[in-house]
């Protein structure tokens, strides 16, 4: 799909559908008034018809008749004027784009919602709002469809200025781009995303140049003594593989920012077998792999001034004759032991050997990114994800990317007492700390491994699948994450910059 900058006046784009916004109370946006007046008062009749009233999402069409250059207008809900932020942008956007398509349009002109909103984003900020939620609604998984929909939207365009945009569009690209790579990662079954294909996906995005991947298989894990990641790789048929991401500034004396990702590719619960409903969505226990897979991808292309590595341990958690068995030991590549408890808790386990390979490495900031836990559905619903660290400026900063990404996430305390839940009598710690705070506990347990790192824990277990369409979130995968990662690695930059 191509993206491009419409310098013109919405009254003189061509398109199949130019879309213009409507606030709560059936107030046009400017463009949306500029479009009216063209038409005569037709869209102010829409409104005075009751065919639209300005609520979040709502859609009403107008067919121009040869009367403008764009064949439809599509009017869509913002809500409040007063309450209008990037995320309502972004909704706005997605819903809109999805209408247009399946409707047939092929080219999409947006102008730039929320000109009428006293206090509302700058126009960067709208149009990188504009451009990601557009992208993100028209998405679809239909690689196993032997007849796809054929309806697509080849064309966006962003009606504004150029200078005002144009750098505000490109970024909202790449970013919606690199979502979309990590839905495609996950939303794929488990036969197709093995932990040798996702390596193999992660390979491909050094081709143009601006990442380093290198891929290590279990020998290579069992000469750094990664033990726990190991454990958890025996009981399936299918090898594991460590991807890692590299993306180096060019910066003298750079920090070192490490992402690290679950790549469960498939996650059965081991010997401690998980029931058969809902297993097949275990397919989806890669997506914290995936979002920092994805997330590189992007960070390369926007070059911000650190330097960010992406680990992803990647294998499947299977009950074979080989697996790990509840009471075993296990010894990460920090030297600690873990008794294994019980064997769906086998996220902490991987994570364990790779934020303390990223510790090794020398990082400065180590933020995991995982669907650890169903506690973390419990607690926040599919609203939020959990963050839990030892450091609140890097918990802050999550929380700020987060923001501008639309991304939600709840800080969850950390305090000693915690960690007694996981206290073992023949190990140093256990897998699991009991059903109270099982997420704090699990997060925790993945902390003793981080070293001296600022060091944080994404749960997005809630999150990074919903089985039902939102407006730029359609059901299956979200790829949630993957912009809070590149906003973060960009936010660290400037302030180490600084």
């Amino acid at each position: 799909m191509r993206v491009a900058v419409e310098e013109r006046p919405p009254v003189s784009v061509e398109a199949d559908a130019v879309v213009a916004g409507v606030f709560k109370g059936g107030e046009l946006d400017p463009p949306a008034a500029e479009l009216d007046a063209a038409l005569g008062g037709a869209l102010k009749a829409l409104v005075a018809a009751g065919e639209i009233r300005g609520e979040p999402g709502e859609i009403a069409i107008y067919h121009t008749d040869g009367r403008l250059p764009a064949r439809r207008v599509i009017l869509v809900g913002l809500g409040p004027a007063g309450k209008l932020d990037g995320e309502r942008v972004r909704q706005a956007a997605g819903s809109a784009a999805r209408a247009a398509r399946d409707r047939g349009c092929r080219r999409v002109a947006l102008t730039l919602l929320g000109e009428g909103s006293p206090g509302g984003p700058e126009v960067a900020e709208r149009a990188r709002a504009l451009v990601e939620g557009a992208w993100l609604g028209l998405y679809r998984f239909q690689a196993y469809k032997s007849k796809p929909d054929e309806k697509a939207v080849e064309e966006l365009g962003v009606v504004a200025p150029a200078a005002d945009v144009a750098a505000a569009v490109e970024e909202g690209r790449v970013l919606a781009e690199a979502t979309c790579l990590a839905r495609d990662l996950t939303n794929e079954p488990s036969n197709r995303m093995t932990p040798r294909l996702l390596a193999e996906a992660a390979a491909r995005l050094a081709e143009d140049g601006r990442l380093e991947v290198e891929v290590f298989d279990e020998r290579w894990m069992e000469q750094e003594g990664m033990g726990a990641l190991l454990g958890v790789a025996r009981g399936s048929q299918e090898p594991p593989r460590f991807i890692v991401l590299r993306y180096r500034s060019g910066r003298a004396g750079a920090p070192l920012l490490a992402l690290v990702g679950k790549g469960l590719t498939f996650d059965s619960g081991g010997i401690c077998i998980k029931p058969a409903e809902g297993m097949d969505e275990m397919k989806m226990d890669m997506a914290g792999g995936a979002a920092v897979i994805a997330a590189m991808r992007a960070i390369a292309r926007l070059a911000p001034a650190l330097d960010v590595v992406g680990l992803v341990p990647a294998t499947e958690n299977m009950p074979g004759g080989r697996a790990q068995k509840p009471g075993d030991v296990v010894r990460a590549c920090n030297g600690k032991t873990i008794e294994v408890i019980n064997t769906d808790a086998e996220g902490r386990l991987i994570l364990a050997d790779a934020v303390a390979y990223a510790a090794r490495l020398g990082a400065r900031w180590i933020v995991d990114i995982a669907t650890l836990t169903g506690a973390v559905v419990i607690a926040l619903g599919h609203q939020a994800a959990a963050v839990i660290g030892n450091d609140e400026g890097l918990i802050d900063a999550v929380r700020a990317a987060g923001a501008l990404a639309g991304e939600r996430f709840w800080p969850l305390p950390a305090y000693e007492e915690y960690k007694e839940q996981y206290k073992s009598n023949i190990a140093d710690l256990k897998n699991v700390g009991g059903r109270p705070a099982g997420t704090i506990t699990g997060a925790l347990i993945i902390g003793e491994f981080v070293g001296e790192a600022s060091w944080a824990h994404l749960d997005i277990a809630g999150v990074a699948w919903h089985d039902k369409d939102l407006p730029y979130r359609p059901a299956g995968a979200t790829g949630f994450g993957v912009r809070t990662l590149v906003h973060l690695a960009r936010g660290l930059a400037a302030g180490a910059a600084g």
